[in-house]
C-alpha cells in the first residue's frame, strides 16, 4: 500500500494553534510539531479530522454511499448515464468484467480503496496522538470514537474487498509495508474489526451531547452488523458453508439493547428518512454528517451521487446515472392480499401509468424511484418526466429519488453541472436494526419472535403515502400493503418467513446500495443475479454479455497497483 495512504498531512487534519505574544514563535495556522501534536487542545481538532475522513467523497471514488457497487452491480439498477460509454468502469462493474487488458485495473475500485485508507490513517494518526496525552477529560470517549471510526472504515472495505491489509495505530511505517492483506483469516478479520466496536461499546456513553457522534448504542448496532456479516461463513471460494448460530445470538443480544434503550425508532414517515430537515431524526442511528453556507465556497456537501441527478430536467443538471432497474420496479407490485408477489412480480412489466393502478403497489415505490407522471420528491406540481432520462432506449427511464432534493431546498448545491446537497448519508437506519434482528431469529428458528419486527416496518411503509398524492389528493399508484399475519395471509415457517425477510430487506433499503451484499452474505448471489441477467437481457441489448462467475465476482479484486508497490505481499482474490 502506498506510504502516502498511511500518513497523514497533518494540515488537513487539525485545528489552528493559537499564537503567542511574541510573534517570532507565532506557528503557521493548520500546522503542528512533534511536540505539540497531542496536547489535549489538539485532540479535538483531530477527531474532528478523523469523522471527516468517513465523509471525505467524490464521484468516481465513492466511500459514505455504495450505489455503485451495491445497486448497480444488483438487481436493483442500471448504471445509466449517457450510454455504455460514459464512465465505462461502472459499466464494467455492471458487466461483472473488472479486469480490461487493454486497461488493467478498473481505475474506480481502486481510489475506493484509497479513499477508506485515507480515513484509517487519521483515525490512527489521531490514536496515536491520544494515546501520548495524560491530562485529558475526554481521553477514553475520544478513543472509543475513533476504534468506532475506523471499524467502520473496515467494514467497508471488508464487504467489498473480503481480504484487506489491517493497520492500526502502533504499527511504524516500516512495519505496515510488511503487513500482507492475507496474514488474517476471513473470519479473524471479522474478529480484528469487531474489537473497535467492542472497544466503543465499553467506552462511549449512551448518549452525546453533540449530534453526528457515535455513541454506545450506534457501536452496538454496528458491532451486530458486523456479527451477522461473519455469522456466514465462507469458503475460499465465498460460498457460504455455515450459519454460526453464536454469532446470531450476539446479534440478538445487540440489536435488543438497542431496541430496548427506547432511543431510536422508526420516522412517521419513510418520507423523512430522505427529505432535507430530518437529519439526525430518531432512526439514524449513525450517519455521515454534511453542511451547507458554513462561511466556505460550497459547504460541506456531498457530491458522491452528483452524477445522479434527473439530466433532462433545467432545475437539474448531469448526469442521469443510477436509474431503477425494471426488475426492481416490478418487486415493488403485492397481491390482494397486499403481500408481495414472492414468485410471479416478474412476470409482467409495470410501465404504462395504467400498470400502477391496476395492479398493488407497495408505497415505497414511489419513495424510491422517479415514475413518469408521478410526483417527485414529494412536489405535487413537480412530476417526473420521461424527458429526464438520459438515454431511454439503453436504460429506461425510471430514475431514482431517494438520493434527490428538490431545487429550492436550502441543502442543495448547483456546481457546474453537477449537484451535491448537505443531506445527511445514513450507513446505519433504525430499521436495519430491526431487520437484522429478525434476520438472526429467523434463522436460529425462532421466526415467530422475528414478525412483528418485520411488520413494524411494513406498517410504517403502508402510513407513509400523504406526501405521495396529486396536487387534487388523488394517488399516483394503487396503495395495498398489509402485515402478515400467520395463518390469515402467510404460513409463517421458517423458510417462508426467510423470504419475507429478504424481500422485506430489498424494499426498504432499495437503491440505498445493500442489496448486493445481502445476497453475498446469504450465498444466493449467482443464482439471483443471473436469473436477473436471463430476463433483463430480453429487455435490455446492453445486458447481453453480462454474466456472474460464482467463486469471483462476490468481491472486488485487490488493486493491482497495490500488489505491485508491495512486491507481491498482496494476495490477489479468486478469479482475477
Amino acid at each position: 500500500m502506498k506510504l502516502n495512504i498511511i500518513i497523514t498531512l497533518l494540515a488537513a487534519t487539525v485545528l489552528l494553534v493559537s499564537c503567542n505574544d511574541d510573534f517570532l514563535e507565532y506557528e503557521p495556522k493548520g500546522v503542528l510539531s512533534n511536540e505539540n501534536v497531542a496536547a489535549p487542545e489538539n485532540i479535538e481538532g483531530l477527531v474532528t479530522a478523523a469523522y471527516a475522513g468517513i465523509a471525505n467523497d467524490e464521484m468516481i471514488g465513492p466511500i459514505t454511499s455504495n450505489w455503485v457497487y451495491g445497486s448497480v452491480r444488483s438487481d436493483d439498477a442500471y448504471k445509466a448515464g449517457g450510454g455504455v460509454s460514459d464512465v465505462i468502469d461502472i459499466h464494467f462493474l455492471e458487466q461483472y468484467n473488472l479486469v480490461q487488458p487493454q486497461t488493467g485495473d478498473n481505475w474506480m475500485g481502486p481510489l475506493t480503496f484509497t479513499n477508506h485508507y485515507k480515513a484509517i490513517s487519521r483515525t490512527n494518526f489521531a490514536l496515536k496522538a491520544i494515546s501520548e496525552t495524560e491530562d485529558f477529560d475526554l481521553k477514553a470517549t475520544r478513543e472509543g470514537e475513533l476504534r468506532f471510526l475506523r471499524g467502520h472504515s473496515y467494514f467497508m472495505l471488508k464487504q467489498l474487498f473480503k481480504y484487506i491489509p489491517y493497520i492500526d495505530e502502533r504499527m511504524s511505517p516500516e512495519e505496515i509495508l510488511t503487513v500482507s492483506n492475507r496474514e488474517f483469516s476471513n473470519d479473524e478479520l471479522w474478529d480484528k474489526i469487531a474489537e473497535d466496536f467492542q472497544f466503543a461499546v465499553n467506552n462511549l456513553p449512551e448518549t452525546q451531547p453533540e449530534v453526528g457522534r457515535a455513541n454506545q448504542l450506534a457501536a452496538k448496532a454496528y458491532l451486530a452488523k458486523v456479527r451477522l456479516y461473519q455469522a456466514y461463513e465462507q469458503n475460499e471460494q465465498h460460498q457460504v458453508i455455515n450459519i454460526n448460530t453464536t454469532r446470531l445470538q450476539e446479534v440478538v443480544d445487540l440489536t435488543s439493547d438497542v431496541i430496548n434503550s427506547g432511543k431510536y425508532s422508526l420516522q412517521p414517515d419513510f418520507a423523512e428518512n430522505f427529505l432535507n430537515g430530518f437529519d439526525n431524526g430518531p432512526e439514524s442511528v449513525f450517519a455521515a454528517q454534511f453542511s451547507i453556507a458554513d462561511g466556505t465556497t460550497t459547504g460541506r456537501v456531498s457530491f458522491v451521487t452528483g452524477l445522479n441527478s434527473p439530466h433532462g430536467s433545467p432545475d437539474y443538471g448531469c448526469c442521469g446515472f443510477h436509474y431503477a432497474s425494471q426488475n426492481m420496479v416490478n418487486a415493488f407490485k403485492t397481491d390482494e392480499a397486499g403481500l408481495p408477489l414472492f414468485d410471479t412480480f416478474n412476470d409482467e412489466d409495470m410501465i404504462e401509468p395504467e400498470d400502477f393502478q391496476s395492479n398493488g403497489v407497495d408505497p415505497r415505490l414511489d419513495h424510491t424511484v422517479g415514475v413518469p407522471g408521478h410526483p417527485f420528491k414529494y412536489n405535487a406540481n413537480f412530476l417526473y418526466s420521461e424527458s429526464w432520462a438520459r438515454d431511454p432506449g439503453v436504460y429506461g427511464f425510471f430514475g431514482n429519488m431517494k438520493e434527490q432534493q428538490l431545487p429550492d431546498c436550502s441543502c442543495f448545491l448547483k456546481q457546474g453541472p453537477f449537484i451535491g446537497t448537505s443531506k445527511n448519508i445514513d450507513f446505519i437506519r433504525y430499521a436495519d436494526v430491526l431487520l437484522m434482528q429478525a434476520e438472526a431469529l429467523i434463522e436460529l428458528g425462532r421466526h415467530n419472535e422475528a414478525l412483528p419486527l418485520i411488520n413494524q416496518v411494513r406498517s410504517r411503509a403502508k402510513a407513509s403515502t400523504e406526501r405521495l398524492q396529486f396536487s387534487d389528493g388523488s394517488m399516483p399508484s394503487n396503495y395495498r400493503i398489509e402485515v402478515y399475519v400467520d395463518g390469515e395471509n402467510i404460513n409463517w415457517t421458517q423458510e417462508n418467513a426467510r423470504e419475507a425477510l429478504r424481500w422485506e430487506r430489498r424494499l426498504e433499503f432499495a437503491m440505498e446500495s445493500p442489496r448486493f451484499f445481502d445476497l453475498v452474505r446469504w450465498g444466493i448471489a449467482e443464482e439471483t443475479l443471473n436469473a436477473y441477467l436471463a430476463e433483463e437481457k430480453t429487455k435490455r441489448d446492453y445486458l447481453s454479455n453480462a454474466q456472474f462467475t460464482a467463486g469471483r465476482d462476490e468481491y472486488l479484486p485487490i488493486p493491482q497497483r497495490e500488489i505491485d508497490f508491495t512486491k507481491g505481499l498482496y494476495e490477489q482474490n479468486p478469479g482475477y
